[in-house]
């Protein structure tokens, strides 16, 4: 009873980030021609697929997808084991409601790489199955700033950068997270040893 909020938290997560990439998927046409301003130039949603991981980084083999899809399934696994514990043992509540975005958002993700290869034909050609390799579906996009580094910065100087990033709901439960703990991990800490 005392862990069914938290997993009811990841559950809603998961309910609204494959609601808004299914909406997308069959109301959106793929990259610019669909895209949708929001606030401005910086602010809209943008239609793509996403094969591999955050900034479409992927492992180079035929299996890649597959090997991330199924360490994707040993993390969330590994993170709900954390949470019980975390309740159970009574630390900080804010500190699970972290553990419960991060597995809300994971799940959101891990479900578009299981199913979507098969379920909405996205899997690259090249996949082996289409089960496994599926594509993510990113939608948030941020157009904060395209330009020339200095020529002073070593190694990097000179060079055009755009930080576009382009992401989902699920990205963002992740973000959240993984952000507020690394803010707040003294405060965590702190907690479970005045307990």
């Amino acid at each position: 009873m005392r862990y069914r909020k938290f997993f009811l938290l990841t559950l809603i997560i998961v309910i609204i980030d494959q609601a808004v990439k299914l909406l997308v998927h069959f109301n959106m046409a793929m990259g610019p021609a669909g895209e949708i301003t929001l606030l401005g130039d910086w602010f809209k949603l943008h239609y793509i697929l996403n094969k591999g991981m955050a900034f479409g980084m992927s492992f180079g083999s035929d299996y890649g997808k597959l090997f991330l899809t199924l360490f994707r399934l040993l993390a969330i696994g590994a993170l709900a084991y954390m949470l019980t514990f975390l309740v159970k043992k009574n630390y900080s509540q804010a500190l699970a409601w972290c553990i419960a975005l991060i597995i809300g958002g994971a799940v959101g993700n891990l479900v578009d790489s299981i199913f979507y290869g098969q379920w909405l034909d996205n899997a690259p050609y090249s996949s082996v199955t289409p089960w496994f390799h599926g594509q993510v579906i990113d939608m948030i996009y941020l157009d904060l700033w395209e330009g020339n580094l200095p020529h002073w910065l070593p190694l990097i100087g000179g060079d055009k950068v755009a930080l576009l990033p382009i992401f989902n709901l699920a990205d963002v439960a992740i973000f959240i997270g993984v952000l507020t703990i690394l803010i707040r991990q003294k405060s965590f800490i702190n907690y479970h040893k005045v307990k």
